[in-house]
């Protein structure tokens, strides 16, 4: 049967519209009336083990279209750069951080740099982190999809884009964010075992996939210098400072929860990762040309019929509406509670989560703002990485482990020199570019001098102490 126009939108918009009515619905229903601090942000500490991994899977993985895009440009490192780091420091955050999360009863991560150093500490922090997570990208990716499925502008794309971020969460809290990550993490699964499905019985079955790619895209390396390979890698100790972690840990129901919930969700990404890194070389092989960000969508349009290309669609957009409210609410936190809750900013009535709820308005809009003038996913990643990790790494490590720990004042000095010598190599680059690429002092990626900075002033922290 030949499908039209119409008749394709139809088929398309049916799955859209059914996942919608649930998210809502799932949503509003998991609000808590009279809902206090610890109900709103955290759900009374009460995350069990499958909701955990749920949560945690799906919020992970937003950067979805960012994936298709970089195994689309460079092959199979995909893996070594966007898998197996993430694997390393999720297990070795597990069997760390985790328990001593959830054990010291903290509402985010901000809380502990207020605790064990000082206000300014902990407001710096705060405002680093509230940059770091902006739903920016997410929302980004999410405008992209709606534009092209719904067939409308990209200005409106980002305005739905970004009231879907906030319209339950608003009202629900964490609460509302968990119970539409389930939804959101068998959506995503369903989607890419489908498309998986398809792309192994077509013309080019998975054992002749490899005559149809270039060596480029079967090297390990993906074309990629040692010293990229080692910052992507070095980025993925995001982990350690990412609110995201710390907030599901925080509200898991007991320590050994957090840990085990962790190990069972590196499991799923690398489930994921193989599914997700096959159908981009699929791409690269049916597809050679195309806009490497639309490897996924077009993909799918390739190979999937009409009611299944719809599927796949609302699967793409359940991944990213994972990370888009979950970081819109964390941002929201960080900004309402960390940073307006402590520089005592009044007037938010009886409500304590009046702030938080005016918090996730303001991330929504300054979302769009940034998104009209930075229309970029990979590179977004690749510069906050490398901004905030040297800023707040040790900070936060130190905050956990006596041992690491420095006074506050060696700490602001570290956060302020980490920050401000990673931004002022990475202007370097964007002011001495060859053939559009940034060229670093020295040839030294922005990251590591930050980091040899902060990592300076902790040894020189030690060394004085024990004098």
């Amino acid at each position: 049967m030949k499908f039209t126009v119409t008749e394709e939108f139809l088929y398309n918009i049916l799955p859209f519209t059914i996942y919608l009515i649930l998210l809502f619905y799932l949503g509003f229903k998991a609000r808590r009336k009279a809902a206090d601090e610890s109900e709103y942000l955290l759900g009374n500490r009460s995350l069990t083990l499958p909701a955990f991994v749920a949560t945690l899977v799906s919020t992970w993985y937003g950067g979805i279209l960012g994936v298709g895009e970089f195994v689309y440009s460079y092959g199979i490192s995909n893996w070594i750069v966007m898998g197996l780091p993430y694997y390393f420091f999720a297990l070795l955050f597990a069997y760390t951080l985790a328990p001593k999360i959830r054990e010291a009863e903290n509402f985010s991560m901000a809380d502990m740099l207020y605790r064990f150093y000082n206000r300014p500490v902990g407001l710096l922090g705060s405002v680093f982190i509230f940059i770091m997570i902006s739903p920016a990208p997410y929302i980004l990716m999410l405008a992209i999809l709606l534009k092209i499925f719904l067939n409308i502008s990209f200005l409106w794309s980002l305005i739905l884009g970004a009231l879907f971020s906030i319209i339950y969460v608003y009202k629900g809290g964490f609460r509302s964010v968990v119970k539409t990550d389930i939804l959101q993490f068998f959506l995503m699964f369903i989607s890419f075992i489908i498309l998986f499905v398809y792309l192994i019985t077509s013309d080019i079955s998975l054992f002749e996939l490899p005559d149809h790619l270039d060596t480029e895209h079967l090297n390990p390396m993906g074309g990629l210098s040692w010293q990229n390979i080692v910052v992507w890698f070095s980025i993925a100790s995001w982990t350690f400072i990412d609110p995201g972690f710390h907030q599901r840990c925080a509200a898991a129901r007991t320590p050994k929860i957090a840990r085990k919930a962790i190990v069972v969700s590196v499991g799923f990404w690398f489930i994921f990762d193989m599914l997700t890194t096959i159908s981009g070389l699929y791409a690269v092989a049916l597809l050679p040309g195309i806009d490497p960000l639309m490897s996924f969508p077009e993909l799918a349009r390739y190979i999937l019929p009409p009611f299944l290309q719809g599927l796949f669609f609302v699967g793409l957009a359940a991944i990213i509406m994972s990370t888009v409210d979950s970081y819109t609410f964390l941002s929201a936190m960080t900004f309402g509670r960390d940073i307006l809750g402590h520089l005592s900013v009044k007037g938010f009535g009886s409500d304590k989560n009046l702030a938080i709820k005016i918090g996730l308005v303001i991330s929504a809009i300054l979302s769009v703002l940034l998104v009209l003038v930075f229309p970029s996913v990979i590179k977004l990643w690749y510069t906050l990485g490398s901004l905030f990790i040297p800023a707040l790494l040790l900070p936060l490590l130190g905050s956990y482990f006596k041992n690491i720990r420095v006074s506050a004042n060696l700490t602001l000095i570290a956060m302020i020199g980490g920050f401000s010598i990673s931004f002022s190599s990475l202007l370097w680059g964007e002011f001495h570019k060859i053939d559009g690429f940034a060229q670093y002092f020295l040839g030294v990626e922005p990251f590591f001098p930050g980091l040899l900075f902060t990592l300076l002033i902790y040894v020189f922290g030690k060394l004085y102490k024990k004098q």
